[in-house]
């Protein structure tokens, strides 16, 4: 280990606490080479250069800081809905309370079991991913998820899934520290939806690997919260062949630090590329969107559109780049980070970047911080709406350039119901 003596002190105390799960020759190799990152990087520090905004020291301790349970009074997230439950309790899987792991032109697997194989097809996805996204920003936290995941679920889709994997996750032990690691591999006019929500533990550590075949198309609606005292690291690994479509959102509401990143390697021509997020933060929630584009093939579309609203001295962080590697014309790249402080003891610190290496490109990027607005508060206040219910309004207009990120109606609509329960609760 060639670093700093504390980060070499805090990377063996982390890892001392953990142990490897007994596998067969595919899961082995993977994890070991992981296992290997992790002590040639080292766990993150504020001095590495994309977590001066965040201090990492939660989610790298050797034992987690206890999270207190929440009981929410509102019926579950995507109760409605027509999915396949896949339950995880503090990271363990909970056989009674999830559904047949099958569906039409989709194979489901649980890791803990398939990884037990000497030969599988999650070898082609399970860590190679991860690893390609560890250039050029290193992402320790992911190589550590690679190699010590206790679970997870491989998903292989062949054909239109026609209904959501829901992967749920619930936290009922104020201490449990959940490493889960999720390898989704889409055919050829493949599409599949996959549905997250939960706190899942008191810190979370998960990693998702998508690949994305020629004309395949994954979509993915994400809702983080209610627990507050959680902690929770999360990593997107996505890569599009030609053709191909890859579609991220992301809720959040409430978390005392939750780190999202998201890395999208965009190889086939005509590939397109969303990831958006809003997020609603009171007082001690610190909340960090990361996200790394790189563009390395023609025509592709790309779209990064994250808000938050923040109040009560919550602090929000976006750190966003797109790269456009030589060769890669006709790139059209979009994105945007803004905030809305309903206070002046809140922050947001943001980081967007452009590295463009072809001429023939049309990329833009912008970054805005600002309070509410004060002429529109007073229109709606004209017109007989209490101020309370006129604020939650205009917020949730602020947010909804990110909500329209959602494809499904369905579910767009019950993340905006969602936001607006969150904000009439702290009127």
């Amino acid at each position: 280990m060639a670093f700093p003596q504390t980060k070499q002190t805090a990377t063996e105390a982390r890892l001392a606490a953990l142990s490897m799960p007994d596998c067969g020759t595919w899961a082995s190799e993977a994890r070991a080479a992981a296992l290997s990152r992790v002590q040639n990087m080292g766990l993150p520090g504020r001095r590495d250069e994309y977590w001066k905004y965040t201090n990492p020291t939660r989610l790298t301790d050797a034992a987690p800081t206890p999270a207190a349970l929440f009981e929410p009074n509102e019926t579950p997230v995507f109760g409605t809905m027509d999915r396949i439950k896949i339950v995880f309790v503090d990271g363990v899987f909970d056989e009674s309370a999830s559904d047949d792991l099958s569906g039409d032109n989709v194979v489901i697997e649980r890791l803990a079991e398939a990884q037990l194989a000497d030969i599988h097809w999650a070898k082609e996805v399970y860590g190679v991913l991860e690893t390609r996204g560890q250039t050029p920003v290193a992402r320790p936290l992911a190589a550590l998820n690679t190699a010590f995941a206790s679970d997870g679920v491989l998903i292989h889709a062949t054909g239109p899934v026609s209904k959501p994997v829901s992967l749920i996750y619930l936290h009922k032990d104020e201490a449990s520290d959940a490493i889960l690691h999720h390898a989704i591999k889409v055919e050829t006019g493949a599409s599949l939806t996959v549905l997250e929500n939960g706190p899942a533990a008191a810190r979370f550590n998960k990693c998702m690997e998508i690949e994305i075949a020629d004309g395949g198309e994954f979509h993915h609606v994400r809702t983080q919260g209610r627990d507050h005292e959680r902690q929770a690291a999360t990593h997107m690994f996505t890569r599009l062949g030609a053709e191909s479509v890859f579609k991220s959102f992301t809720m959040t509401a409430n978390g005392v630090l939750t780190r999202n990143e998201v890395i999208i390697e965009m190889t086939g021509d005509n590939g397109v590329a969303h990831v958006a997020g809003c997020c609603v933060g009171d007082g001690d929630f610190h909340h960090d969107d990361t996200v790394f584009v790189t563009h390395d093939a023609l025509n592709c579309e790309s779209r990064q559109v994250f808000k938050k609203v923040l109040r009560n001295g919550a602090t929000g962080v976006f750190q966003g780049k797109i790269l456009v590697k030589e060769g890669a014309q006709k790139t059209d790249g979009y994105q945007i980070s803004q905030s809305l402080l309903l206070d002046e003891d809140s922050q947001f610190l943001a980081k967007p970047e452009l590295e463009i290496y072809a001429d023939d490109v049309a990329c833009s990027h912008g970054s805005t911080s600002g309070a509410i607005d004060e002429e529109g508060l007073f229109y709606l206040r004209s017109r007989g709406i209490p101020e309370g219910l006129a604020t939650d309004l205009m917020v949730l207009a602020f947010l909804a350039e990110a909500i329209e990120e959602i494809e499904e109606e369905a579910l767009a609509e019950e993340v905006t119901e969602r936001l607006g329960n969150w904000l009439a609760r702290r009127r």
